[in-house]
């Protein structure tokens, strides 16, 4: 019994308050490394209005496409005209104190927190560290839920994995 359709791309949305660099590297990696079998949105609870610069140089300098990259809220997928959401992962460092609404057919959900890089001190050299340490976790974190047996896993048994996925490198975050 499928219990994740695999037939059509799973649509998954990374989830933050600014939605200006840590959503955005997220959806960046997952349109990439799950092409064909995912489809990546980003938003924010409160969105800046722009993508951080420095989000913008990282995915550059690790040859993604930015061109379609801008920061927007959460209230565009919440709509009639949405598109379905599979998974919704938070990647703010701090989820509890967000309220995320509820989404329309109860798509699997994660915390998959990181330090935000836009909080990091220092020269630029220093502050472009912040951003390349949240662009690896977050590849590491994307490559493994990209490479899970999604049909054959029970809807409680991904629960864990996708928990699970969340605390990849926690221990190895640098703010």
């Amino acid at each position: 019994m499928e219990v994740v359709s695999t037939t059509t791309p799973l649509n998954v949305l990374f989830l933050c308050t600014g939605n200006s660099a840590r959503s955005v590297i997220a959806e960046a990696i997952l349109n990439r490394l799950g092409r064909g079998k995912f489809r990546a949105f980003s938003a924010g609870s409160h969105p800046t209005g722009r993508v951080n610069p420095l989000t913008l140089q990282t995915l550059r300098n690790a040859h993604y496409d930015v061109s379609e990259a801008r920061s927007k809220s959460w209230e565009e997928f919440s709509g009639p005209d949405a598109p379905k959401l599979d998974f919704v992962f938070t990647v703010c460092d701090d989820a509890t104190n967000e309220v995320c609404p509820i989404w329309p057919g109860q798509p699997m959900t994660a915390h998959w927190g990181l330090p935000d890089p836009v909080k990091a001190h220092g020269n630029d050299a220093e502050r472009s560290v912040a951003f390349a340490d949240a662009l690896r976790m977050l590849t590491n974190r994307i490559g493994i839920f990209v490479n899970l047996p999604l049909a054959k896993l029970s809807k409680l048994s991904l629960q864990k994995q996708l928990d699970e996925i969340g605390k990849a490198n926690a221990e190895q975050s640098v703010a």
